[in-house]
């Protein structure tokens, strides 16, 4: 599993000309998921962003997590965060986990996220759609599962 945090200042999702979630402060998240992805380490990854302290304290160090700023959260999933441009210049997706499956893992991450961030919005699993952001920074962060839970 992969999720893409930017840390911005405002962050919308708009599909056919209409705006379906925005945010101010916070965080935008691009969340794929690839085979061997489970609720289990989606759980993790929903602690790690939850906790992940990459907003500025009194002293401009990094220190303040996303709930000691009352920041808010857009979750946008992106199944081209495993793009695989090894070969040629064409990516290739076959490391994405398959639609049904991402859907369903999908929604179970958005569900836990929920829970702690209660004004959670997102886009349209599986859907065309323009993401505007303000980076503010820029600070974005890739967390891969793979990575953190070897």
């Amino acid at each position: 599993m992969r999720v893409l945090i930017q840390r911005v200042t405002s962050a919308s999702v708009d599909i056919e000309g209409e705006r379906v979630a925005s945010i101010g402060k916070g965080f935008l998240l691009l969340v794929g998921f690839t085979s061997g992805d489970t609720p289990e380490i989606a759980d993790k990854m929903v602690q790690k962003v939850a906790k992940l302290r990459i907003f500025a304290d009194e002293n401009g160090k990094t220190n303040l997590a996303l709930a000691d700023i009352g920041g808010e959260v857009l979750s946008v999933s992106q199944f081209t965060l495993y793009a695989d441009c090894s070969q040629g210049n064409r990516p290739s997706f076959v490391k994405a986990m398959k639609a049904e499956e991402a859907n369903a893992l999908y929604a179970y991450f958005f569900a836990s996220l929920k829970a702690l961030f209660p004004a959670l919005q997102g886009g349209v699993f599986q859907t065309d759609m323009q993401v505007s952001l303000v980076n503010e920074g820029p600070f974005t962060v890739l967390l891969d599962s793979q990575e953190l839970f070897k």
